[in-house]
């Protein structure tokens, strides 16, 4: 009797840990698993400066609630936004994904980067191209950003100059302003807007009028123009004034050194 009933009670016992085993291996195996229609998007041929969206859907094919963890760019052109940060098993979701083509020209192709707790893949990489064509624009180009006049003295009144230079297919419009630089070009008072055709370069001179002031000197020369990607441009100028009485001390100083030289 007793040996019958041991018999059962082990009977029992495995199958009560055979239902538990099975509990835990059917936990263990509950994953979450993100499957896309598609992983790249191809705009084609688009015109620059447009601002293209696309949404990428997915479905969860596990029986474990997806958890999007965050979404990633690889450039801040780009933006990407789930639609919900967690997906049933069974239901779909989107990655709304917008890219801003303003300033880039021709193959464009931007990545996406999804993290979640999908058991196959955690960082799914999406991503998103277009051919950018770029319409006839102007185009500026200058030869100077920087210009550092050196030692002026004091009621002087300095010049410098720059090359301003069309390289687009459209004819260039240019401004420039400053209270107190007055604008020539060859030996002319400028007036605005000045007009460069393609591929054509004009010369503009800048002459500070005589101040007072005196050390170091920093102006900056604000250069608008049409170019719709360098619409505005500027050429920072610095020099050091000096009054009459401190160049002497200079020369004063230094005499010596410049005797020896001589």
């Amino acid at each position: 009797m007793r040996k019958r009933f041991r018999g059962r009670l082990t009977v029992v016992l495995a199958c009560a840990a055979g239902l538990l085993f099975g509990a835990r291996l059917s936990g263990e195996a509950a994953s979450a698993r993100a499957v896309f229609k598609e992983t790249s998007f191809d705009f084609g041929k688009v015109k620059q400066g447009e601002i293209l969206t696309h949404e990428f859907v997915f479905r969860n094919a596990g029986d474990k609630t997806l958890v999007v963890e965050r979404v990633e760019t690889s450039c801040g052109c780009t933006a990407a936004l789930a639609s919900a940060d967690q997906i049933a098993p069974g239901q779909t979701g989107r990655i709304k994904v917008s890219m801003d083509t303003h300033g880039y020209t021709g193959l464009m192709r931007r990545f996406v980067y999804v993290l979640s707790n999908d058991s196959e893949n955690g960082r799914r990489e999406l991503s998103v191209s277009a051919d950018i064509e770029v319409a006839p624009m102007p185009r500026i180009d200058i030869n100077k950003y920087n210009i550092d006049l050196g030692l002026s003295l004091e009621g002087e009144a300095p010049s410098t100059a720059i090359v301003i230079r069309n390289t687009g297919q459209r004819e260039l419009s240019v401004e420039m302003s400053h209270q107190e630089i007055q604008f020539f070009s060859h030996g002319r008072t400028l007036s605005f807007p000045v007009l460069v055709p393609v591929g054509k370069s004009i010369e503009v001179e800048f002459r500070f009028l005589p101040q007072n002031r005196t050390g170091v000197l920093r102006d900056y020369v604000i250069i608008r123009s049409n170019d719709p990607i360098r619409s505005a441009l500027s050429v920072y100028v610095s020099r050091y004034v000096v009054t009459k009485e401190d160049l002497k001390e200079l020369f004063r100083k230094y005499r010596s050194i410049l005797d020896e030289r001589n």
